[in-house]
């Protein structure tokens, strides 16, 4: 299981929603979608998320213990 409760929270710093972070990364609505339900998704999608805020794949999600 994964959690991305590091990227809403670096949002919230940033003073950016989900739109932006969308139009900022490339990425769909339906794939933030699938991140605020903790779905996997690729990670060519989180190297773009990563890209657009400058930061590491660590400071957006964390790997959760099964």
């Amino acid at each position: 299981m994964v959690s991305y409760n590091k990227l809403w929270k670096l949002l919230i710093d940033k003073q950016m929603k989900k739109k932006d972070l969308g139009d900022a990364a490339g990425v769909s609505a339906n794939t933030i979608a699938k991140m605020g339900k903790n779905e996997l998704v690729s990670l060519e999608v989180l190297v773009r998320i990563c890209r657009a805020l400058n930061c590491d794949i660590g400071d957006i999600m964390e790997v959760l213990p099964s």
